[in-house]
């Protein structure tokens, strides 16, 4: 058997204006996740937790908490445009098209608006993408711009190494699993 290395996410040398990333995970927004994003951010707004006062509103029912939008579409960015962060330098120009309900299946893809090299770490080069979310039916719900600081493949933090004993141990549960039974 040959182990081989998972995806690594791009580096900064890596990215070219124009590309443009479908990211591969979407996600259905439950209201437990609403409810539990509202209340440990501490927004106290009832349209996004509060059944009956939304179905009060012109929308009829909770709203997704724009935040958790945002958060969801930037981690479902994150394999493309930033495994190999060093710090997000900002969020700009975020939009919301159109709301997002419990309920919805959100997808999303980055394109690549601008890199350039960093002019005091040599080690990053700067990458900035507009992401924009998509819902089940392929509306806009989100768009925002994001720019961040990449590593270089020089300079790339090399991945936890497993423990040395592991292999060991998956080792010998093979050879007992093998060994005959008497």
């Amino acid at each position: 058997m040959t182990v081989k290395e998972g995806w690594r996410g791009r580096f900064f040398e890596d990215f070219e204006v124009g590309d443009v990333y479908e990211h591969a995970l979407g996600r259905t927004i439950t209201t437990t996740d609403n409810i539990w994003f509202t209340l440990l951010t501490q927004n106290t707004a009832p349209i996004h937790f509060d059944h009956q006062y939304a179905a009060q509103t012109e929308f009829g029912k909770p709203l997704v908490n724009s935040c958790l939008t945002l958060a969801l579409v930037t981690g479902q960015s994150v394999s493309d445009v930033s495994q190999n962060v060093m710090a997000n330098l900002g969020w700009d120009d975020v939009r919301l098209p159109h709301p997002v309900f419990e309920g919805d299946t959100i997808h999303s893809r980055s394109e690549v608006l601008e890199i350039r090299e960093s002019r005091s770490r040599p080690n990053v080069g700067i990458v900035t993408v507009r992401t924009t979310g998509f819902n089940q039916d392929g509306t806009e719900v989100i768009s925002f711009k994001r720019t961040a600081l990449i590593y270089r493949k020089s300079a790339a933090l090399q991945p936890v190494q497993k423990s040395a004993a592991m292999p060991a141990a998956r080792r010998e549960r093979k050879s007992s699993a093998e060994a005959p039974k008497l």
